[in-house]
């Protein structure tokens, strides 16, 4: 292995009075891509901030390749100090590479002239991409390099990130771009880091690993511990010096055991407040259509939102996901058409900026709306300090300021708020942003369980993989499509033309002419179903009805539990069949839906 271009070791970094690493270590080699992962507030940031040279760490050695060119990107940029983009990318880089300055912004949507006080959150991080991608590093290191982003922009750094040359150490969310870009894992928990030199696709199975070990640990150490403690009790009468080690040894192994609780406690609780059940229908659209000026952000959407569903919407920044996600909610009205909101439905909203959360108000105060120690949680009360942490927070944090808090803390005190809310429709604004992975297994679990319905905007494509049942995607000049599923679900059916492949890399799909759209559709109405395709349409229900049937009956000689012993030849024939008309089954339900959704296609063509 090549000798690395950094190396930190036994890092330890005190904050605020609490060990925050304590013999951290993490090692690069050239070219090499790895992840750093761990809770929020485990440290993951300051180690990436000491390993970039911003702060010195309380003791431990930082050794740095003579010669290696660093560029760090921070969770929040700040580009206040340079007057436009191109003067915030140009600030490290010669004269003479310029066009590189240039180029970036480009390639990310960007002018170069644009105002830095007036860029959005989005615009501000493809700004800040730019300029670590530019100067052509030898280690890059990202702290959440796709919070803000969109799908068309984060599949352009994903490519982009996976042809270059640099080693680097990425802090993330986005559990595809990890498995996408890694070749190594660096776990940081309780202070300390594990490493394991395989993708991240292993990470979660290695870390259940890991603990699993620890726990067996654990019990080995309970076990000598309850020998010591008899000990203490029936023993303690022989020789004085003896007993004086003994004692001493048995405070070493409750230290010992005290550490290795530490790593199973503090999990997350998340729960959230059920309102009254509402009807079957939440949201109902009808031809909706929603401009502002010229543009046209929605246009005629017919929409059905189900009592349950946990629809996506997915698009581009700029194509009015928030819009339509307001006239869905009946926070904006339509230009014309009709949106119908269920009368017994009770809303949540978690927007992604966190707007609701004020800086200077605290912790404590922030959950309690500032009425004392007690949360109103649904309908019961429960003391602050119980309902901080369930979400992490420590008691000694009642009363720090919001605005001192991590990204990820602030994503996890919005979530505690707005789950304390009752509700049946819960509206999430890019609600990932700055979560750990842990903390996102938790909030998809809580959705998978929720009885009422979700409307999800988000950029994640494993978090919409796992809990929408149906994505809307933007398609341009005010046209949505609703697929079935999630993400993979939509590339499926969409021939693996992601939204990134249909828009430039700043995530503004062209606008089309109105001459295109008309060849478009006269083109879609000329197409019909051929004589086949409707024969199958026609045959194909009777045929998965015939094969369910079969599989009843094979499933029903199978379940006689002394069939095998009484006649092993006829069970391997009938097992042999079953295993012969799932598989058919399930080839005629591909094969039935693919023709419904050609179909459907057609006649929307039409």
């Amino acid at each position: 292995m090549a000798a690395p271009i950094l190396h930190l070791r036994d890092i330890v970094y005190s904050l605020g009075g609490r060990p925050l690493l304590d013999g951290a270590e993490i090692g690069v080699a050239p070219g090499e891509k790895l992840c750093l992962v761990g809770r929020n507030g485990s440290g993951k940031s300051t180690l990436l901030r000491i390993a970039a040279g911003e702060i010195l760490p309380d003791s431990g050695q930082c050794f740095v390749q003579p010669g290696i060119k660093i560029v760090y990107l921070p969770q929040e940029p700040d580009l206040t100090a340079f007057p436009t983009s191109y003067d915030y990318v140009a600030q490290d880089l010669p004269p003479e590479e310029d066009y590189l300055a240039r180029s970036m912004l480009a390639e990310l949507g960007l002018t170069g002239e644009e105002s830095t006080s007036t860029l959005s959150g989005g615009e501000a991080r493809r700004c800040a991409l730019a300029r670590a991608l530019a100067a052509r590093p030898d280690l890059l290191l990202l702290d959440e390099p796709t919070n803000h982003l969109d799908l068309p922009t984060i599949t352009w750094l994903e490519r982009e990130l996976a042809s270059m040359r640099s080693a680097m150490i990425v802090i993330s969310h986005d559990r595809r771009l990890l498995e996408t870009l890694s070749r190594a894992v660096v776990w940081l928990e309780q202070g300390i880091t594990r490493r394991l030199d395989q993708g991240f696709a292993r990470f979660e199975d290695w870390r259940e690993e890991v603990l699993a070990l620890e726990e067996l640990a654990a019990h080995k150490l309970d076990r000598e511990i309850a020998r010591e403690e008899d000990w203490m009790r029936y023993g303690v009468t022989a020789r004085r010096k003896r007993n004086v080690r003994r004692v001493a040894e048995l405070a070493g192994l409750r230290s010992r055991r005290k550490e290795i609780a530490s790593q199973f406690r503090g999990t997350l609780k998340l729960s959230v407040s059920e309102a009254e059940s509402t009807g079957k229908l939440t949201t109902v659209a009808e031809n909706v259509t929603k401009a502002f000026g010229e543009r046209v952000v929605v246009r005629d959407l017919d929409l059905r939102v189900l009592k349950g569903d946990r629809l996506g919407i997915v698009g581009a920044n700029g194509m009015g996901k928030t819009t339509l996600l307001r006239l869905l909610t009946g926070e904006d009205q339509p230009d014309s058409g009709r949106v119908q909101i269920g009368p017994s439905t009770s809303l949540v909203t978690l927007d992604q900026r966190r707007a609701s959360l004020d800086p200077n108000i605290t912790l404590s105060d922030t959950m309690t709306g500032g009425s004392g120690d007690m949360v109103q949680v649904g309908s019961e009360k429960r003391h602050v300090i119980g309902y901080m942490k369930d979400f992490l927070f420590r008691p000694e944090q009642a009363r720090t300021p919001v605005g001192v808090l991590s990204g990820g803390e602030r994503g996890r005190l919005a979530l505690a708020c707005a789950l304390a809310q009752p509700s049946n429709l819960l509206v999430l604004d890019e609600p990932t942003n700055d979560l750990d992975l842990e903390t996102l297994d938790l909030l998809q679990e809580m959705l998978d369980d929720y009885p009422g319905t979700v409307l999800l905007v988000s950029h994640d494509r494993d978090f919409l993989d796992r809990v929408a049942t149906s994505v809307l995607v933007a398609q341009g000049d005010g046209q949505w499509i609703e697929y079935a599923g999630g993400y993979s679900d939509m590339l499926a059916q969409t021939g693996g033309a992601a939204p990134a492949e249909r828009s430039a890399a700043s995530g503004t799909p062209k606008e089309k002419s109105a001459s295109d759209r008309n060849a478009a559709k006269t083109e879609r109405s000329s197409k019909k179903l051929s004589y086949k395709d409707k024969l199958a349409l026609e045959k194909l229900p009777q045929e998965m009805a015939r094969l369910e049937k079969l599989i009843v009956l094979q499933l029903d000689i199978l379940s006689d539990p002394s069939l095998y012993s009484r006649d092993a030849q006829k069970f391997a024939k009938v097992s042999d069949e079953l295993t012969k008309a799932e598989a058919a089954l399930t080839e005629a339900e591909e094969a039935w839906l693919l023709l419904e959704m050609k179909k459907e296609e057609l006649e929307a063509g039409a």
